[in-house]
This record gives C-alpha cells, sequence and structure tokens, in this order.
C-alpha cells in the first residue's frame, strides 16, 4: 500500500501522535507526515505511506489556508488560549478599526517569530528556551500573506474568524498576536482549522475513525490517494520506454531528446512510457542533462 492519506487531524494530537496512531491501524511501520500541524489545531495533514514515505523531503512548496478564531483584549506567553493568557485591556473595538489594519498584514510582511516555536537560535529550539523561561532575541522572517480575510466578529466578546491563505513558516497566532498589538489591545488564537496543505484539501482528509472503520473493512486501500498528487503543481514530462530504464536505474538523460522541456521550469513531475508516475526531475541546462529528482517508481 503506497500513497498518501489525509487525516484529519485533532485536537491535542501532535504530527507524531497521528503518524504512530495510524502505525497501529494500518499494521504498517513506513509512515511520515507532511507539512508539521501544531497539537491544538486541527484539520489537513498528509501522511505518507508506504514507498511514498520518500517524496516527505522533496514536496514543493505550496500555499496553506486556515481559519483561525481570535479574541482580542488578551496577550499570552504562546500567542493564544493554550498558554498562559492574561486580560489587558476592556477597549471596545469595532469591526471596521479591524478592517483597517488588516492590509497591513497582506502581500509580503516580515514576522518575528514566537518564543513557542520550533525555529531554532543558535542550536536550540525556541521552545525549548522558551520553557525554561528563557527569552532571545530573534530575527524577523519574511512570509507572504496571501489572503486574509474577517469572516465574523462580535463587538460584545471581541471574538471573531479570520480566513488565512499563507506561505510556509507562516505563524497565524503571531498575525492575531500583532495585529491585536496594532489595535493596542492584544490578541490571541484561540482555534486552527488548517483548511489546505501540500495541495490536499480538508474535503479529501478522514477521521481516526472513519480510517479504522475502513482498516476493519478491509477497504482503507480506497481512502489512499496517489502519490503524484503531491506533484500537481510542477509540468508533466512523458519519458519514452528506453528513457524510462534509464531514469530507473539514476542514468542521466540528454535533453535535447527529450519532448516538453519548458524554459521556465526546472524541475518536473515525471511520468514513465506506461504513463505512470515514477518520481521526479531536475534539469541541468549548463550541462544539457536531465537528472534524477527522486526515483519513486
Amino acid at each position: 500500500m503506497n500513497g498518501i492519506l489525509c487525516v484529519n487531524k485533532p485536537q491535542d494530537f501532535t504530527s507524531f501522535d497521528v503518524v504512530a496512531k495510524l502505525r497501529g491501524i494500518l499494521k504498517m511501520k513506513r509512515l511520515g507526515h507532511g507539512g508539521t500541524l501544531d497539537p491544538m489545531a486541527t484539520g489537513v495533514l498528509p501522511v505518507f505511506v508506504g514507498n511514498a514515505t520518500k517524496a516527505v523531503d522533496i514536496m514543493p512548496v505550496t500555499l496553506k489556508s486556515y481559519t483561525a478564531d481570535f479574541r482580542l483584549g488578551f496577550t499570552s506567553d504562546t500567542q493564544d488560549v493554550w498558554g498562559n493568557a492574561e486580560k489587558v485591556s476592556d477597549k471596545a473595538v469595532s469591526p471596521d478599526e479591524i478592517e483597517a489594519v488588516l492590509p497591513q498584514f497582506r502581500g509580503k510582511i516580515m514576522q518575528i517569530p514566537p518564543m513557542y516555536s520550533a525555529v531554532q537560535v543558535n542550536g536550540q529550539r525556541l521552545y525549548d528556551l522558551a520553557r525554561k523561561g528563557i527569552e532571545v532575541e530573534r530575527q524577523p522572517r519574511e512570509t507572504e500573506i496571501h489572503t486574509l480575510n474577517m469572516l465574523s466578529y462580535d463587538p460584545v466578546t471581541r471574538e471573531g474568524v479570520l480566513e488565512i491563505e499563507c506561505s510556509q513558516g507562516t505563524y497565524v497566532r503571531t498575525i492575531i498576536n500583532d495585529i491585536g498589538e496594532k489595535l493596542g489591545v492584544g490578541g490571541i488564537m484561540t482555534g486552527l482549522v488548517r483548511n489546505s496543505a501540500c495541495g490536499f484539501a480538508l474535503s479529501e482528509c478522514h477521521t481516526f475513525d472513519e480510517i479504522q472503520k475502513a482498516a476493519d473493512e478491509g477497504r482503507v486501500g480506497e481512502l489512499i490517494l496517489p502519490i503524484e498528487r503531491v506533484f500537481d503543481t510542477l509540468p508533466k514530462l512523458r519519458l519514452g520506454e528506453a528513457q524510462t530504464r534509464m531514469y530507473r536505474n539514476g542514468v542521466k538523460l540528454d535533453l535535447e531528446r527529450i519532448r516538453n522541456i519548458r524554459e521556465d521550469a526546472d524541475c518536473y513531475a515525471v511520468y514513465g512510457s506506461d504513463g505512470g508516475f515514477i518520481g521526479t526531475a531536475l534539469t541541468d541546462r549548463e550541462n544539457g542533462i536531465l537528472r534524477v529528482g527522486k526515483n519513486l517508481g
């Protein structure tokens, strides 16, 4: 059994916990997850099964989308409700005031990673330092927010919901924290659902109960998506029979002998002569060759 099993991760499970749980359900050891999701978050977590685990480290970078609940008037050491939250302001905030600051967080922005994060400083994870009560200076990092909309907001409770589509490495709770700072009242995240990641949507995901039921009925294979779905964003390259054999053996191919090589693309999803997906390839234009990226055939 090889491919992608999309899991609707429940709250309070780490990404590793999900893999461990699935190893028990599927009776398989060769599993790995793509796109780490924090324990308090729910939603899309692709799990790579069998031979597909080879692709975990070469997934194309894609946008991720979230629905995030927030509450104004509070701050927290973790920037969310699961940390030490403290009320810091009773000031009323209108929907128009929030809408007025949102444009400052769209597009390319600089974001300081939170102390409770997996970012490393001098070889140490920030969350390890934070748990010891140590706060260190963090360098701002560029991230890109493609979509940032407010879906709802209650001025009485000062609670609302944001819709966010962003690049890899973005901290949604930091966006909420920074919006709260701009408004002068503080803000914390109170809920997070990942709606899409790695090209997979929440509608394609399954709960543990659904996966367990399918396994008990001997049809869990029906839930497995093909590995090539991960590479849908890459241009496709179809090889001839001889080229397919050479590719499988790790032989470099002559670019001039390959059809459909594009000037604007350096990485390809490769399909063999029988039409089946067999891996990825990288162009070396200086030497006029096509190198095997990852042989998954």
